[in-house]
């Protein structure tokens, strides 16, 4: 059969859990409250029209400037475009555009989100390519990735 605590230890348990209850119904009715409950810490997020205004002003009228190319270009994505000589990686193409509109972003739960960005020429057709940027808030905005079609 398994030891139980003496009765007295719960009697004096009670006691205290009833002591302090009544001390903070007392101070509450006098006005004087304990600290005020924190909220948890929710994760920070862009949203698509930050996401859109980023990619607007990185991409401008006819391609990303060369500081935007270092500094608002993952890491990763910034050697892959290194290493590319024969195209531009971020413009999915040879040259630079004629202009360049960007399409409303799309969020992703899991912290990504995208936007179709199409490239105009004054020869031939338009050309679309996706470009996806990381959500989390407190990191700067970045470009991660870019996926050419066709």
């Amino acid at each position: 059969m398994p030891k139980c605590a003496p009765l007295s230890a719960y009697r004096s348990r009670a006691a205290r859990v009833t002591a302090g209850c009544a001390l903070a119904l007392a101070l509450s009715t006098a006005g004087i409250t304990g600290p005020a409950p924190v909220a948890a810490a929710q994760p920070k997020y862009y949203t698509a029209a930050q996401v859109h205004s980023f990619l607007v002003k990185f991409y401008g009228q006819h391609g990303p400037s060369a500081y935007d190319r270092v500094h608002k270009v993952d890491a990763e994505l910034r050697k892959t475009a290194v290493a590319t000589k024969n195209r531009d990686v971020l413009l999915c193409a040879r040259s630079t555009p004629r202009h360049i509109v960007i399409s409303k972003a799309t969020i992703e739960p899991a912290g990504m989100a995208w936007s179709t960005v199409t490239t105009r020429w004054k020869a031939g057709p338009d050309k679309h390519f996706t470009a996806y940027v990381g959500l989390k808030g407190s990191l700067p905005m970045k470009l991660y990735d870019v996926t050419c079609d066709g």
